[in-house]
């Protein structure tokens, strides 16, 4: 029909969306995070530069995410984001054709938060949109062959959620979403400096303490850093040093967290896949994949190697961007995975 393809591969996280163009490669790659004046409703910034803005605006301007756990929880917002970044994506003109897009959702998403992201994609200019379970996306991406009887394990860690999920025959064999990931482990820093120090400090700052200093696995060398903060009882600013053994102790639970849900995924797995996945590995994706001592840890709770794909961040988009190869014969709308969970139970 066209001579050229306009098909948008996007991976809609809680923390960044990524775009991938049809024979262009990635073509966004940005925070998701909106920046719009409340008194005229124009959007003023998006992605980077909206980032920057988190706690720095004044009272007339309102910078946020409007993602939370993988799921649409500002419709508005989102589709003024991604009718920007759809914009960035094309580089539309009036002959372009709108495009086709296929988004990836957590596999622990409802229908109705399904139709959500459709109907998002749709008002933002998508003339049709499919949906890719996020994990399964990520094992694309990763470059693991899914494509025969064998069973590959994924986890994926994203921002608001960790999808699980053993691969086989280009689908979903067993999975779990959990709701523990990158930002939980920057509320539970916050949280601790807050609690530990007296210091109050924001969620970009939370994050690049992560970044910096965190691990989930004991490690020799011991590192630091100095974090700027308000004092929580004056008011004023104040600075506090921050240990990488400090962290290690907060990030324990949370890590532990998503580590029993991988061995409850293979306990819910048949021994056969179980038995691939021994060989073949467990593979990391998502940003808060890349914490110190992630693989670490699941190579030792669950006796298997685990390793980290090559840029983890952009596993998931790579994914959604090589299953446009198929798009002809993708199920348009909702994908029902709640109630082929159900179903399977």
């Amino acid at each position: 029909m066209f001579l050229f393809s306009n098909d948008l591969g996007v991976d809609l996280g809680t923390s960044n969306v990524l775009i991938y163009a049809d024979g262009k490669g990635l073509v966004v790659r940005e925070p998701s995070v909106v920046a719009m004046d409340k008194n005229t409703g124009k959007i003023l910034q998006v992605g980077a530069a909206a980032r920057n803005m988190l706690g720095r605006t004044p009272g007339n301007v309102v910078a946020m995410h409007p993602l939370k756990d993988g799921t649409v929880s500002d419709h508005e917002m989102t589709v003024r984001m991604l009718q920007e970044m759809f914009k960035t994506a094309t580089k539309a003109s009036f002959f372009t054709p709108k495009p086709r897009v296929v988004i990836s959702v957590p596999s622990g998403v409802s229908e109705v938060e399904e139709r959500s992201v459709i109907n998002a994609a749709i008002e933002a200019g998508a003339r049709r949109v499919f949906l890719i379970e996020e994990p399964l996306a990520a094992g694309l991406g990763a470059g693991l062959d899914i494509r025969g009887p064998s069973g590959h394990l994924v986890v994926d860690i994203g921002g608001g959620t960790t999808d699980i999920a053993v691969l086989s025959m280009n689908g979903v064999a067993v999975s779990s979403s959990l709701k523990v990931a990158g930002n939980y482990f920057d509320e539970m820093i916050a949280r601790y400096v807050r609690r530990q120090h007296g210091v109050v400090i924001g969620q970009v700052t939370a994050e690049n303490v992560k970044i910096q200093i965190g691990q989930v696995y004991p490690r020799d060398e011991e590192r630091s850093m100095n974090v700027k903060g308000r004092d929580f009882k004056t008011g004023m600013p104040k600075v506090v040093t921050l240990t990488s053994t400090e962290i290690f102790e907060v990030l324990r639970r949370p890590a532990r967290m998503i580590t029993d849900e991988v061995l409850a995924v293979l306990e819910q797995t048949s021994p056969e896949l179980v038995s691939d996945v021994s060989e073949n590995g467990i593979t990391l994706t998502g940003g808060c994949s890349q914490i110190w001592g992630m693989d670490l840890l699941i190579a030792e709770r669950t006796g298997i190697g685990c390793v980290l794909a090559d840029d983890p961040d952009a596993c998931t988009a790579y994914g959604a961007g090589k299953s446009l190869a198929w798009i002809n014969h993708m199920q348009e709308g909702p994908i029902n995975i709640a109630r082929k969970r159900a179903m399977r139970g």
